[in-house]
């Protein structure tokens, strides 16, 4: 069983399941360093936070959650999405980047963060 203590998440979603989200999290041994649900918040968190992984809500408030996913990239670190759309909700360009589809279970949250700490440490 892979645990995740002492791993800081920034959380960036806007609808009710995100109070499970961080009983998840917690329960995999993280602590929420940030839990934001508009956009302009999203990216301040992503740029001046200290975070080892991020969980994306795809779509806040109706506008998409990529340019967070960009902020994120660009300071190599590492993050998944979360959302009702499966993969094809994601651009071309995402398409490799771990996704826990809604709803989802502690063991798919898990999987899926294996994945993304993973994907860190590739070539």
């Amino acid at each position: 069983m892979t645990e995740f203590f002492e791993l800081k998440v920034l959380v960036v979603e806007d609808e009710g399941v995100v109070a499970l989200l961080i009983d998840m999290l917690e329960d995999l041994g993280c602590s929420v360093a940030a839990s934001v649900a508009r956009l302009p918040e999203a990216c301040a968190a992503a740029a001046g936070s200290e975070i080892d992984l991020a969980v994306l809500d795809v779509n806040l408030a109706g506008q998409p959650s990529f340019p967070v996913a960009e902020i994120l990239r660009e300071r190599g670190i590492p993050f998944m999405f979360s959302t009702g759309y499966g993969r094809g909700g994601l651009p071309e360009e995402y398409a490799g980047c771990p996704v826990v589809s809604k709803p989802f279970s502690v063991e798919d949250l898990r999987q899926e963060m294996t994945a993304a700490i993973g994907a860190r440490t590739q070539p």
